[in-house]
């Protein structure tokens, strides 16, 4: 009876995720999260009259298997992707004064669709924009699986292929601090290569943007608790697990606050530290490896105006702490005339402690130099949001330390964004950990089950059991 039992340990995306495909293949799925809801770090919660995100979350149209997650709750429609890539950026530090850009494709074919949008960058000069497009040539003819990108930084790879300080700042790492949550100078050139091969260089609509236009509370919790009940999954929430031990009769035992499961199969969806303290002894070659996989904190600035001041869904800026502002008035619930904006900050070390007053004598006077029309605007409410450790940090030699879903012990699994997916710390990466962690399981159990529809591919189905060998790349 225990064969077809399993308990997932963690509700974010990726245990949701494990929970479903377990739970379709037949398996009596049993979800335990300590928190009162599902979602994990990408989630909401109530401010007065407002539904507000702790942080912004994108995805893009090569984030195939998140796609998938968004089809499989009924989410689709409510997290809808550009027609074609469009990203305002704008300067406030250009001597002439502000200079807006655009991050545009075309309908060509790779990598002439991004071609014009280059050629009339106004933030970098001639030059800049042509080793610009000798680097992405370059890098468009790299391994991301090759091993030994892995312990280089993004930003000596740059160097070496005449990437002058501003082309980082103004192209490189507008978008791979973004993705990455690390500047280039902190980044493995192996995650770096795969993001900006997958989005930038694969299919012409690969890097095209989609956001949630509800609250990723109704994603991620609403609709997928809906979709685990459907599929028979029983969720259990503000249940933490304290143990997992191996029983007399070769089965595991889930230990929690109010008692104790008992399973063949145990997924642990839960950020590095955790699994570290719940995995038991012999599970990886060496577990404490998973202790040196580092975290990177985002913050995000929320400000509430009494007027609207932005006219553009979002934009990236340049010339100021700022980073990207996204217009979430609609997707908060505020319906007063006023206009809701978040800014969101990744690789925010030097913010991150910092106190809510420091950060608003900051970050609204930057915002009325990037938006005029804040400057006679009254500001309603000014809070913040803090993820210390939001994401594993990708630094140069992280590949060898994140594990794939195989552990030495049968039964046991691992899920999570900071696993062996070839992806960095994204809502797509978490979700391809989950459907890993579920398929190696099912192989275990000697179930055949097929990938979901986009998930196929930079999915490990086994990986190092050691924790010394997870590949960075997809």
């Amino acid at each position: 009876m225990s064969d077809n039992r399993a308990v997932v340990v963690g509700g974010g995306l990726a245990g949701v995720t494990a929970a479903l495909e377990l739970a379709d293949a037949g398996l009596e799925v049993t979800l335990l999260e300590g928190r009162p809801r599902l979602g994990g770090l990408a989630f909401s919660f109530k401010r007065g009259e407002l539904t507000v995100d702790n942080g912004q979350h994108v995805y893009l149209r090569c984030c195939t298997a998140y796609r998938w997650f968004l089809d499989r709750v009924g989410g689709a429609h409510l997290a809808p992707l550009q027609d074609r890539l469009d990203v305002p950026v704008l300067d406030v530090a250009h001597p002439k004064g502000p200079r807006l850009g655009r991050l545009r494709r075309t309908a060509l074919p790779v990598p002439l669709h991004l071609g014009r949008s280059l050629a009339a960058y106004p933030h970098l000069s001639l030059r800049e924009r042509a080793a610009v497009g000798r680097a992405a040539l370059a890098l468009r003819s790299l391994d991301p699986a090759d091993p030994a990108l892995d312990g280089v930084d993004f930003a000596t790879w740059l160097g070496r292929h005449g990437q002058s300080a501003r082309s980082v700042e103004a192209l490189w790492d507008l978008i791979g601090i973004a993705t990455l949550n690390a500047t280039a100078d902190r980044s493995s050139l192996g995650l770096a290569a795969m993001v900006f091969k997958t989005a930038l260089l694969t299919e012409p609509g690969a890097a095209d943007i989609g956001w949630a236009h509800v609250p990723l509370g109704e994603l991620h919790d609403t609709l997928a608790r809906k979709a685990l009940d459907t599929a028979g999954v029983t969720t259990e929430l503000r249940s933490r697990v304290g143990a997992v031990s191996r029983t007399g009769d070769g089965n595991w035992r889930v230990v929690t606050e109010s008692g104790a499961l008992e399973a063949g199969t145990v997924v642990l969806a839960v950020p590095q530290r955790e699994a570290h303290a719940l995995l038991p002894h012999g599970a990886l070659d060496d577990a404490d490896t998973l202790l040196d996989i580092g975290t990177a904190p985002i913050l995000n600035v929320h400000v509430v105006y009494d007027r609207k001041v932005l006219r553009q869904p979002f934009f990236a800026a340049l010339g100021t702490p700022v980073q990207w502002v996204f217009d979430r008035t609609d997707a908060s619930g505020l319906t007063d005339g006023g206009q809701y904006l978040a800014l969101s900050q990744s690789a925010a070390q030097d913010d991150i402690d910092e106190p809510v007053s420091v950060l608003r004598r900051k970050y609204l006077p930057e915002l009325e130099r990037l938006l005029p029309a804040a400057r006679g605007a009254k500001v309603r409410d000014f809070f913040v949001t803090r993820e210390r450790t939001a994401t594993f940090a990708p630094t140069p030699g992280v590949g060898r330390l994140r594990p794939g879903p195989r552990t030495k012990a049968p039964g046991i699994h691992l899920a999570g964004a900071w696993t062996a997916t070839g992806w960095p710390a994204t809502m797509e990466g978490a979700v391809r950990s989950g459907v890993g962690a579920a398929h190696t399981a099912l192989t275990e159990l000697g179930r055949h089950h097929e990938l979901p529809p986009g998930c196929a591919g930079g999915t490990p189905t086994s990986g190092s059991a050691g924790g010394t060998s997870g590949r960075s790349a997809a």
